[in-house]
């Protein structure tokens, strides 16, 4: 009992610190493009290059075993098309119905994901999600412009990949190594999108380093720990508790960009947090094999 305690308190610790380097993420993005110091599709590349570079050397670095992960190239080409589809659907999007449409198609994709390996959800767990879900929607939908359809497309592909990329997460042995794997694939293909842009990219100092802060830190490390905490997650529990990613942002928002604090975003963060906390508390049906991914979806 005391072990799986230890357990369950270090999955909600590194759980957290995810998504608190996530929502850092978001907002080292928000601030470059809002003073427009760099072009999406350059914040994007030097985002896959730094984390690349960032977690070679931790991997470097790290005591014990260090033979290079093997790598996976389905996760690693879902790595790409979310950081080259959320970077291409922000040219026409606004902030709140991006997000709204990316944690929608997250949500939809490792929730059926975990109703076809064999999760069932007891009712606590339903109305968690129903509530965190609601929260997020009162949070981001009023006053929000109907979005155009090829932007609304590319950040649901975005959505998308993200999901993937996580439920390949859930069965890796070496979360570290298996993340700069990935990231090493994916920074030489996010090199390549730039390719079609030539004419209107554009980078400054500023600019360049919020994207290496992003690339290197919020994405980079942020994700290896993520991968970790995946381990000790369902599928379910693993969506919904992305759903705590904007508070946080918008509430970092408030503390950075002097953005002001509303009763709808205090509202809306309860609702969220506190669906969150019904799912995480709430047991599966039916007992699993195990929590990690099936093999075929290991890297």
């Amino acid at each position: 009992m005391r072990e799986r305690g230890a357990a369950f308190a270090q999955t909600a610790a590194l759980t957290v610190i995810a998504m608190v380097a996530f929502a850092a993420n978001s907002l080292l993005c928000r601030l470059a493009l809002q003073r427009a110091a760099i072009d999406p599709v350059s914040f994007g590349a030097i985002r896959l290059v730094s984390g690349a570079i960032a977690l070679a050397v931790l991997v470097r670095l790290r005591a014990g075993e260090r033979k290079a992960a093997a790598g996976d190239w389905p996760a690693a080409l879902a790595l790409f098309a979310y950081v080259a589809c959320f970077s291409l659907a922000y040219r026409s999007l606004a902030a709140g119905a991006g997000a709204l449409i990316l944690f929608g198609a997250v949500q939809l994709t490792m929730f059926a994901a975990g109703l076809r390996h064999g999760e069932r959800f007891a009712l606590r767990a339903w109305a968690g999600l129903a509530v965190a879900v609601g929260g997020l929607a009162y949070l981001l939908m009023p006053g929000v412009a109907a979005p155009p359809a090829h932007g609304a497309l590319l950040m649901a592909v975005a959505g998308v990949a993200w999901g993937v990329y996580s439920l390949r997460g859930r069965g890796v042995a070496d979360p570290l190594g298996a993340t700069a794997a990935n990231f090493l694939r994916a920074a030489p293909l996010g090199i390549v999108l730039c390719l079609p842009f030539v004419a209107s990219l554009h980078a400054g100092f500023d600019g360049v380093l919020l994207a290496l802060a992003s690339g290197a830190v919020t994405s980079g490390a942020g994700y290896a720990i993520w991968y970790t905490a995946l381990r000790g997650l369902t599928a379910l529990q693993a969506a919904t508790v992305q759903l705590s990613v904007p508070p946080l942002a918008a509430f970092g928002g408030v503390l950075l960009l002097a953005e002001p604090v509303t009763p709808r975003l205090l509202l809306a963060s309860v609702a969220i947090l506190g669906g969150i906390a019904l799912v995480l508390t709430a047991k599966r049906k039916t007992a699993q094999p195990s929590q990690a991914a099936p093999s075929s979806q290991r890297p």
